[in-house]
């Protein structure tokens, strides 16, 4: 099993979604953060499940949540979660 690590970025990016959610919907922010906790594990054990977006940076991956894309790349035996952003966001300029 690897291990995962969440980006500097992408733990604002959780903030932001945090947030969002202690605003509107506090039962359905928990379920949404549970279910990404449960998403990292599944892609430390199974670290090529999700879609390539090779097409916007080299060994780019992404898994649906709800909504969201959590983007992340392998590297060296390990995940590390680059992003998690609303899936209508412009994505190729996220990544510019």
């Amino acid at each position: 099993m690897s291990r995962f690590t969440i980006a500097p970025v992408a733990s604002q990016d959780l903030d932001r979604i945090a947030e969002y959610f202690l605003e509107r919907n506090i039962d359905a922010g928990e379920r949404l953060f549970q279910e990404f906790n449960q998403k990292c594990l599944n892609l430390a054990r199974f670290p090529n499940m999700g879609r390539s977006y090779d097409h916007i940076r080299p060994d780019l991956r992404g898994l649906p949540l709800n909504g969201y894309i959590i983007f992340y790349q392998t590297r060296n035996g390990s995940v590390e979660i680059l992003r998690i952003v609303n899936a209508r966001q412009d994505l190729e300029a996220l990544f510019a």
